[in-house]
């Protein structure tokens, strides 16, 4: 019995022991939330260049990054420590109902506040908040001037000095990029509504000349009105103070310098802003056409 009595107490013991650390591990702190800005890469393309001196972002860095995403891929936030990268993957369970948009921001920075983690030896962050950073303009390329020359759907080339004493809204898109689909429109009642009053809308393609079907079927299903010149590179984008991340756009004054600089997709009220300011005293007569003609949009491809 009493040797009984003395298990019974120690098994007592024991399981006030347990539930004393049962206790204090729940009452441990959880961890704080951190902000990381940063770029939104793949975490398999990243390590396919030393992006010390290769940036991230071209449009084959993209459409690989989209690839691997649908594969189920985990995609990351590059976020710059000294004069390296830290990864910080973000698995897509964990996006949710903004997957969708964040595949849209791939190449372009980002800013993320959530939960930091480590599986596998790689860190990760639990994503509570996201904010897409995106800059209207770049004072560096501001007032300066930037030539470009491609070729169009037929093979013949195209320069923006042909275009000298108009205002050109030069816009960088490709067939894969998600998000130049959705501008398309905007652009096309831009082009219809401001030809008038001396303004070009140019679309400069990532396409290549080989990809012309693709790029023609993307006309017609948008719905494009505007010339569309084939083979814009990285190089290209970045004379004009744009990140290699598509869609960009710029407007161009005039006189071939650089007026504004826009990253991520265009919205009309933007581009009727600076558009008006650039177009002075026409302002108001654009103004009174662009809402005579708001239900009337020209939809015929170039």
């Amino acid at each position: 019995m009493r040797v009984k009595a003395t298990y019974l107490k120690l098994s007592l013991v024991a399981t006030l022991l347990l539930g004393c650390c049962a206790e204090v591990k729940t009452q441990q702190p959880k961890t704080k939330s951190v902000t990381l800005e940063g770029q939104v890469v793949c975490s398999v393309c990243w390590s396919e260049a030393d992006r010390k001196t290769t940036p991230f972002g071209t449009p084959e860095d993209i459409s690989c990054a989209r690839d691997c995403a649908e594969k189920g891929i985990a995609s990351a936030i590059a976020v710059k420590e000294g004069d390296d990268y830290q990864l910080y993957l973000v698995e897509q369970k964990d996006l949710k109902d903004r997957r969708a948009e964040w595949l849209d921001h791939f190449g372009q920075r980002v800013e993320v506040t959530g939960r930091l983690f480590t599986k596998d030896s790689k860190n990760y962050i639990a994503p509570e908040k996201i904010s897409y950073l995106s800059k209207s303009q770049q004072p560096a390329v501001i007032g300066t001037k930037a030539g470009l020359s491609l070729k169009d759907l037929a093979g013949i080339d195209q320069s923006l000095s042909n275009y000298r004493g108009r205002i050109v809204v030069l816009n960088f898109w490709a067939t894969w990029c998600v998000p130049c689909r959705k501008e398309m429109p905007d652009l096309a009642a831009i082009q219809n509504a401001y030809a008038p009053f001396g303004v070009q809308v140019i679309g400069a393609s990532a396409d290549q000349l080989a990809d012309r079907a693709k790029v023609v079927q993307f006309i017609r299903d948008t719905k494009v009105n505007f010339p569309v010149w084939l083979g814009a590179t990285t190089a290209d984008m970045q004379r004009f103070g744009v990140g290699p991340g598509l869609p960009a756009t710029v407007i161009i004054g005039r006189d071939g310098k650089i007026g504004a600089v826009y990253q991520s997709v265009i919205h009309q009220a933007e581009l009727k802003k600076e558009l008006e300011r650039l177009l002075g005293g026409d302002a108001a007569a654009v103004a009174k056409t662009a809402k005579a003609e708001r239900h009337d949009v020209s939809l015929v491809p170039s």
